[in-house]
């Protein structure tokens, strides 16, 4: 019996030391050294990719945000309300998902049929911070009224801020909405002077 208590002090020990050197290794210093290294190497991505406007921080360019008023480019509808606390899409059915489609298309004043899928879908984290070229197109009017500038200058806009795919070839073509909207409001400041 005081074999059987002697090996099990030593494997609860060696256990114990494995865990606590785990701990330290896994927990602390590879963090450390993984966040040092992207401080380095990439000091915007490591602090969230923020988006500064006279010196204020007023979002990231990887996270969607909820925008009011026809003045503003609008994303992607969210399924969390934009909430960068939660993430992610909808559960509902296929009839439930198409209420809610349809509910959108009304609200926004488009045709279910020629609207931009991304005008009318929440994407899968519902944090979407792009919009296709065709539904930043979409909002022109709307926003060039909204702001009494011409469609062609707003249309400009959306042209210059419209990124291509990444390398070439992966994804879609995108427009940042929150990029698009802070170089509106300098146009617009522009104009005004």
């Amino acid at each position: 019996m005081n074999s059987n208590l002697s090996s099990f002090v030593k494997q609860s020990s060696a256990g114990l030391r494995a865990m606590i050197v785990l701990t330290v290794v896994c927990g602390l210093f590879y963090p450390a050294l993984v966040w040092g290294v992207g401080r380095v190497l990439a000091p915007g991505q490591a602090d969230g990719s923020l988006v500064s406007a006279h010196g204020k921080v007023v979002g990231s360019s990887l996270i969607g945000q909820q925008w009011a008023g026809n003045e503003w480019f609008v994303g992607r509808p969210s399924a969390s309300d934009y909430s960068g606390t939660t993430s992610g899409g909808t559960n509902l059915s296929g009839t439930a998902l198409s209420a809610q489609v349809a509910t959108r298309a009304k609200a926004a004043h488009l045709d279910m049929a020629s609207a931009p899928p991304d005008a009318l879908t929440a994407s899968a984290s519902g944090l979407d911070p792009h919009v296709s070229p065709a539904y930043a197109a979409a909002q022109v009017p709307r926003v060039a009224a909204a702001r009494g500038l011409p469609d062609s200058e707003v249309s400009a806009l959306v042209a210059r801020y419209t990124q291509g795919r990444v390398a070439g070839f992966l994804g879609e073509p995108r427009v940042n909405v929150l990029e698009l909207n802070l170089a509106l409001a300098r146009l617009s400041a522009q104009v005004a002077r």
